[in-house]
């Protein structure tokens, strides 16, 4: 779990991303209160990297934010999860 308390702490969750054995939680409450301009330039650049490691990103909520490495994914779309599900529970 990382907290979001001004751009300079996303240099230290992209390093961590970087490593490619994580997924990472951001408490995005502190910086999204204090300065949305300068959070909006530090989710960038976090997705930025996120999308050149191959990875992904989603928001969950107002204050947090997860990120994870190429070996993992977030599903977006719950329908197709659903969908998903029923075809895997009839094997």
């Amino acid at each position: 779990l990382f907290y979001l308390k001004e751009y300079d702490d996303a240099n230290v969750i992209l390093n961590s991303l970087r490593e490619g054995y994580n997924i990472i939680v951001i408490d995005i409450k502190i910086l999204r209160k204090k300065d949305p301009i300068e959070l909006k330039r530090a989710i960038s650049k976090i997705k930025k990297t996120a999308d050149a490691l191959e990875g992904t990103i989603a928001g969950f909520g107002d204050s947090t934010v997860i990120v994870t490495p190429s070996f993992a994914r977030i599903e977006k779309d719950v329908r197709k999860v659903k969908e998903e599900r029923k075809s895997f529970e009839e094997f």
